[in-house]
């Protein structure tokens, strides 16, 4: 049995919240969902918690989710190869379909129904609906990964204004109505940006950003975009944080005013984030 926390310190915790909570009140968050968070029971839990709270408390939550393990699941079922170039998915016109299949229907409506069993009210949607997202074709040799071009983020909007949660799975399309496999890092920063955002948070499965990489004590709890290619070029910043680095920086770009990696795989890491003042993770600031 968990050891019960006294009502005083239930209050203090409410009290000493209350300012952090004022500062985002009626203003949007945008979330990058995945990693463990999204596979350990626990930490979805905790995630889908948090999530709701922000809605409860007057924050305008928005959840983005990936789900690439999924589709690798999916694929081998059906007996066929994944290939990666540069760590991106080559995607034919099957995969693509595959791709839709499991994150705007299985991932996406799971999500939706979890996040309504908890008490919350949300609505699933993807980068189709609407036109949502907007994409063009990455690269040849990756088929059909889409690079977006535009977001048209209404549809998100009329949720959020009739108090729900958009869950949304980054899948695009273009006026041809080919369908676009899109990185979710990449989506969930330019719908910050289009929304504009208060906050953008990435949930990642490691501290934040590591002078060290195997050394959790080494975490840089703030970077100033202008430092990032400096950080690039000593490797610092290297292997599969870059494209995530370069999503916070677009983010702070399109405008929005805060941004942050933080580590998915500690329960609340959402709410210690926001309301709290030691926070948790690396922080994003300045122009670019």
């Amino acid at each position: 049995m968990k050891e019960k926390i006294p009502n005083e310190l239930r209050a203090e915790i409410l009290v000493h919240a209350l300012p952090y909570i004022k500062s985002y009140s009626n203003k949007t968050v945008v979330i990058k969902y995945g990693g463990n968070a999204m596979i350990n029971d626990e930490l979805r839990d905790a995630v889908m918690s948090d999530v709701i709270l922000l809605s409860l408390v007057g924050v305008k939550a928005v959840l983005v989710h990936g789900g690439g393990p999924e589709i690798t699941e999916l694929l081998n079922k059906v007996g066929k190869k994944t290939e990666f170039v540069d760590g991106l998915r080559v995607t034919d016109a099957e995969t693509a379909e595959m791709a839709q299949m499991v994150l705007a229907g299985k991932i996406n409506k799971n999500l939706v129904n979890l996040l309504q069993i908890k008490g919350g009210k949300a609505i699933g949607v993807c980068g189709l609906d609407g036109h949502l997202i907007e994409a063009k074709k990455l690269d040849e040799r990756l088929g059909f990964v889409g690079e977006i071009t535009n977001i048209n983020p209404e549809i998100v909007e009329g949720i959020l204004e009739n108090g729900y949660i958009p869950v949304i799975s980054t899948v695009g399309c273009d006026n041809e109505g080919n369908v676009y496999n899109i990185n979710a890092d990449t989506a969930a920063a330019g719908i910050a940006g289009a929304l504009g955002a208060e906050c953008f948070i990435s949930l990642t499965d490691i501290a934040g950003i590591l002078r060290d990489k195997n050394d959790e004590s080494t975490l840089i709890t703030e970077i100033c975009v202008s430092d990032t290619p400096r950080l690039m070029e000593e490797g610092i910043i290297a292997g599969g944080m870059i494209p995530k680095v370069e999503c916070c920086t677009e983010a702070i770009r399109r405008g929005v005013k805060k941004v942050f990696i933080i580590d998915g795989r500690i329960p609340h890491s959402i709410l210690i984030e926001m309301f709290t003042s030691a926070g948790i993770g690396t922080m994003f600031t300045g122009a670019v």
